[in-house]
């Protein structure tokens, strides 16, 4: 059967339910150079033919969304990426030294930890095997660490971000200042390592060491508490020194650390190879029939609405109707619920609302959503067709079990202030495939594999957590 048979059968059946227009659909960009041409095409037949007609239809979406190959890594000196990646990974950086910025992001599972939600301060193990002896989680799910350099709001709840002035918005207010804030050569990313260190559940700890007798408050006290174990180790002087030319570590503050793990995650685990960007970048045959129909069905329904732009996010906070699992970040009765998007700005709109998922290499960051309630891709999928009753239905036999029974009955709330992006929706099955051979196309073959970034030791001389 010719691709344009199949795609007219399934938009007619579809279009009462889940198609209509995007809103706030960015400007067209320049259409991308195609080989071959459709002379080419024409020769070889019909379908093939039938084929090129696809594909300029998908470019064309693409181009509407302002979909665009994602740019490359930004040049970072190889002092800075080595000063970071050793921080990242040195547990130094926490209260009891016990946990490191990676024990969450391991890059053998694709800079995620394979857990619905992660284990910080005491916990043993790596990736899904992690424990805590008393079952303590963190609130959310761990999000990958890809392509941070295109994203301007960074956790769930966009509580970093850069503006489009550039300036910095983040929980610790004025107490970053404005020569920290001149430290950031990577946009958000450069900011990002700054909160995780003052988290008690993270990375700080609840009590033993001199980080965890400092108020919550004061995180200019903790950053320099940090500075002060860094100072007392020569090597990392040293490193510090020779990544920032001309300036001496005692001038230096925690700003040129989290900027420093920010040039690593950006320079390690950007990907811009996978087939939907060389089919942006021209090559017609890098995605297969299967990927190309998911491309056009992708773009052609409401999946679009929230997942544009390079990344395929829209960096906005929406609300899609999840389950809440675990122990909450003090929100409603009880303290067990997540507001969201609401604990920043304070705005009722924003209760349950969490940032869109960026989509580059997703099928590799299991779980899914904010509090990784939904352990598989394709039932990510099918959960935005009829929404409201997957949440009321909501089975929690597929989670660790420990987080099992910690399910909120709160999906008369959530539901009522559920994103009018997806009231409706309703999935058929071969949507869901097209979606699913869609997803495929967004994976960097080289994301795969990235245990090569682990070093094998660190300044500090702790040990370097390996799965």
């Amino acid at each position: 059967m010719q691709l344009r048979a199949r795609y007219a059968g399934f938009v007619i059946s579809c279009v009462t339910v889940i198609l209509f227009p995007a809103c706030d659909t960015p400007e067209r960009t320049a259409a991308v150079p195609v080989e071959p041409g459709p002379a080419e095409m024409s020769a070889n037949g019909g379908g093939n033919q039938d084929r090129w007609e696809v594909e300029a239809e998908v470019r064309a979406l693409a181009a509407q969304h302002g979909i665009t190959p994602l740019p490359d890594a930004p040049h970072v000196r190889n002092a800075l990426v080595k000063l970071g990646r050793d921080l990242a990974f040195d547990p130094i950086l926490s209260g009891n030294h016990d946990v490191s910025c990676m024990t969450c992001h391991v890059p053998k599972f694709a800079t995620v930890d394979r857990k619905s939600l992660s284990i910080g301060v005491g916990g043993a193990g790596l990736g899904p095997m992690r424990s805590h002896p008393e079952g303590m989680f963190i609130p959310r799910n761990a999000p990958a660490a890809f392509n941070l350099a295109s994203l301007k709001r960074l956790f769930w709840d966009g509580r970093v971000e850069v503006d489009d002035a550039g300036a910095f918005h983040t929980p610790a207010g004025a107490q970053i200042t404005p020569a920290m804030a001149n430290t950031f050569e990577f946009g958000a990313a450069s900011a990002l390592a700054l909160f995780p260190v003052t988290s008690r559940t993270e990375m700080r700890g609840f009590s033993g060491n001199e980080l965890a007798a400092i108020p919550d408050a004061d995180m200019t006290g903790i950053w320099g508490a940090l500075m002060q174990r860094l100072g007392a180790n020569s090597q990392y002087r040293r490193m510090f020194e020779n990544a920032y030319p001309g300036t001496p570590f005692g001038e230096m503050t925690f700003a040129h650390a989290s900027n420093a793990i920010g040039a690593f995650l950006v320079s390690q685990f950007t990907f811009t190879n996978s087939p939907w960007d060389r089919f942006l970048a021209g090559k017609s045959n890098a995605l297969s029939d299967e990927q190309l129909a998911g491309a056009k069905t992708f773009m052609s329904i409401r999946c679009v609405q929230c997942h544009n732009g390079p990344t395929l996010s829209d960096q906005e906070f929406h609300n899609v109707a999840l389950a809440q699992i675990g122990p909450g970040v003090g929100n409603g009765t009880g303290g067990h619920d997540d507001f969201g998007r609401w604990n920043v700005t304070g705005n009722d709109a924003d209760r349950y609302r969490f940032r869109t998922t960026p989509l580059r290499n997703v099928e590799l960051t299991a779980p899914y959503g904010h509090d990784g309630s939904i352990v598989d891709l394709r039932a990510f999928v099918e959960h935005y067709s009829e929404s409201d009753l997957k949440l009321t239905t909501f089975d929690p036999f597929s989670l660790d079990v420990l987080l099992q029974g910690t399910v909120l009955q709160n999906a008369a709330e959530i539901n009522a202030r559920r994103d009018p992006i997806i009231i409706g929706v309703v999935l058929p099955d071969e949507t869901v495939d097209q979606l699913m051979a869609f997803m495929s196309a967004l994976t960097d073959p080289a994301a795969r594999r990235l245990d090569n970034v682990v070093p094998h030791h660190v300044p500090s001389g702790l040990p370097v957590e390996r799965p």
